[in-house]
């Protein structure tokens, strides 16, 4: 039986971490460990846990105080870190889980047997659905071979050699690459239908318009996947507008040299594997 851990930030999360950890302590794989990061909350997120808490051992709430600015990537994982240093290392899968998600009770059973079945997998997970005109559909930000930030689980020994999750927009693309780079494969289900009761991102202020293209540089992409990325996102979000600010924020990126998060081989890498896919759509 794999021992699971989940680490999960929340800030103001009131309306729906009552939801997420229902969903989880129903799961038929009961996870050893639960962590909730309440991340300066100013709502009843930390009652809302506590209560959780004082009947369930293995689900403890810790505080912490960031700041009220939302931006993608450093917070998230900042207030991620702050739980998993309260645990041991007796865990064989970790996760970071948002607290909005409502998971179907087979969830952690499925990516567990994923994990048991096929050794070289090191990442696992499903995929998120919102709600539109009464109906869950997929929230299809993403391919299919790609788990959302919401939703990760990485085997430990994947975990480790990764080096864990770095602080910037984009670490949830990050840590699939260089899982790859490392042999690992990513697992997804789409049987595993998780409710997403929050869409991404939409307490992203201003200020975030330009990270993604400078994610796209950290990730050292270069200029013409940065480009066909830009352009596939934004269309994806129904915003062509972006495209441009994502250029942008790669060429800011580049006039300021700031500091890729990747070194130069595993950049060799992922470029050879994002050109790779794009022949593969292409063919």
């Amino acid at each position: 039986m794999l021992a699971i851990y989940i680490v999960i930030p929340a800030h103001n999360e009131a309306l729906h971490i009552g939801k997420t950890l229902a969903s989880l302590t129903t799961q038929t794989l009961v996870p050893k460990k639960i962590v909730v990061v309440n991340d300066h909350s100013t709502d009843q997120t930390e009652n809302i846990v506590q209560s959780y808490s004082a009947h369930y051992p293995y689900i403890s709430c810790i505080n912490t105080h960031s700041t009220d600015e939302h931006l993608p990537g450093s917070k998230v994982i900042n207030a991620f870190y702050q739980g998993f240093t309260t645990l041991d290392d007796q865990y064989d899968v970790i996760c970071k889980f948002d607290a909005d998600l409502i998971f179907p009770e087979n969830y952690l059973a499925a990516i567990a047997t994923a994990f048991n079945e096929h050794p070289k997998v090191g990442m696992a997970g499903g995929f998120c659905y919102i709600q539109k005109a009464e109906q869950w559909v997929l929230e299809n930000l993403t391919n299919k071979d790609h788990i959302r930030g919401a939703l990760k689980a990485y085997r430990k020994a994947c975990f480790e050699d990764i080096q864990g999750l770095k602080p910037a927009m984009g670490w949830d693309t990050i840590d699939e690459l260089l899982a790859q780079y490392h042999g690992w494969n990513i697992y997804t289900d789409s049987a595993l239908q998780v409710k997403h009761l929050k869409p991404t991102g939409h307490t992203y202020n201003a200020k975030a318009k330009y990270k993604q293209g400078t994610a796209f540089y950290q990730m050292r992409y270069g200029v013409c996947i940065t480009l066909i990325a830009a352009i596939k996102l934004a269309l994806l979000k129904k915003q062509p507008r972006l495209c441009i600010d994502y250029m942008v924020g790669y060429w800011r990126a580049y006039k300021q040299q700031l500091p890729f998060l990747v070194t130069s081989a595993e950049g060799v890498f992922i470029r050879q594997l994002r050109w790779k896919k794009i022949r593969q759509k292409l063919c």
